[in-house]
């Protein structure tokens, strides 16, 4: 019988992986204690999984204890957030972790919803989270997030996030009148987006989700060049013309250097909300397919469902309205899905690296 030593938990650990990164949980691994026939392990995740921490723990631990030489095993589980490299030699924002960008390159694909959703499933695997809504032209996260009124501004310079679920939120539809069209020109618009970006007072987030707007002009251009941007992800319609576009708008992200953390297929399937039926009424595996074909990974898939869309119109989406539902269990997949992607990139050294850290329950 092989006695327990840290070498044979390391082969242990090395021969597990982490779902949400692909790598190996050995990578992972902050400290090994070995007593004998009884062995502890603390395990640090680079992204937040409060909700996935109890089971990985017990994975591990029935790894471990499945070893003759190991008797008993405690597992902890923790996460925490790095900073990560941006494009270019642009530097990340003040009180900005990481910019996780979301993008379509089309109109109607529920694009907004996602966002905000994954804003919220971040938040609730235990990381500070804002939300920028990027689309100056038509503003939808004042209404998904059920927000009114008019954000402060106590220097007259600077504007201080509105407050919605646990998120930090800056909209131009918090400036501007609901039925105000912005007839602005290019120039105006992208102005505008980066005053909201850099002169909002954001308080201490791991990560800024952008909402984009659809395709790949003024907005996306001027992101791509002067917005540090440590990660994208791509939405799209298992139809061929939104996979058309959503292509588009992986490789604008290619070429400028932003890591594409992977896909979102929304609308994937159809629920029947009067028999539960579910079916493929847009084609099937298209963001599968698309995510293949460029190497990157497939994040998950979200159904169209009549829930989602009343919750998101009355101001609370699926993640805060059910949080104890399939659908927003999909939404803290995908969340801590690209988030464990992002936790690979190299991260950026120059900077001081803040953290969270969100305990997992230690294996008894």
């Amino acid at each position: 019988m092989t006695q327990a030593n840290e070498a044979l938990v390391r082969r242990i650990l090395g021969e597990l992986t982490d779902p949400h990164t692909g790598a190996s949980l050995v990578d992972a691994v902050r400290a090994i204690g070995v007593d004998g026939d009884r062995v502890s392990v603390d395990l640090q995740l680079g992204y937040p999984a409060a909700t996935a921490h109890e089971a990985l723990a017990a994975r591990v631990r029935d790894a471990l204890q499945a070893e003759p030489g190991i008797a008993a095993a405690t597992v902890s589980v923790t996460s925490r957030v790095q900073v990560h490299k941006v494009q270019g030699q642009l530097a990340p924002l003040p009180n900005v972790k990481n910019i996780i960008v979301v993008a379509s390159g089309k109109g109607g694909v529920g694009k907004s919803t996602v966002s905000v959703n994954l804003a919220l499933a971040l938040a609730a695997e235990g990381a500070k989270v804002g939300i920028l809504d990027a689309d100056i032209y038509g503003p939808s996260q004042p209404r998904m997030l059920g927000i009114s009124g008019k954000p402060q501004s106590p220097d007259g310079k600077s504007i201080i996030p509105m407050q919605a679920h646990g998120l930090q939120a800056m909209s131009i539809g918090f400036l501007v009148d609901e039925e105000t069209p912005m007839i602005w020109r290019g120039p105006m618009v992208t102005q505008a987006m980066m005053q909201l970006l850099n002169d909002s007072r954001w308080d201490a987030l791991d990560y800024l989700v952008v909402d984009l707007p659809p395709g790949t002009g003024d907005i996306q251009l001027t992101l791509s060049q002067k917005v540090p941007v440590a990660g994208a992800v791509i939405v799209t319609t298992p139809q061929d013309i939104a996979l058309l576009d959503a292509r588009k708008a992986l490789k604008m992200f290619e070429k400028v250097e932003v890591p594409v953390l992977g896909v979102v297929e929304n609308m994937a399937t159809h629920v029947c909300s009067n028999c539960g039926h579910e079916e493929h009424i847009f084609g099937e595996g298209g963001g599968q397919r698309m995510a293949d074909q460029y190497g990157v990974a497939y994040l998950g898939s979200l159904p169209l469902d009549i829930r989602i869309r009343e919750q998101a119109d009355g101001g609370n989406p699926t993640v805060v309205a059910m949080p104890e539902s399939d659908l927003a269990a999909r939404y803290r997949e995908i969340a801590r899905n690209a988030a464990g992607r992002l936790s690979r990139q190299p991260r950026n050294k120059s900077l001081g690296l803040g953290k969270i850290v969100v305990q997992g329950a230690p294996a008894a």
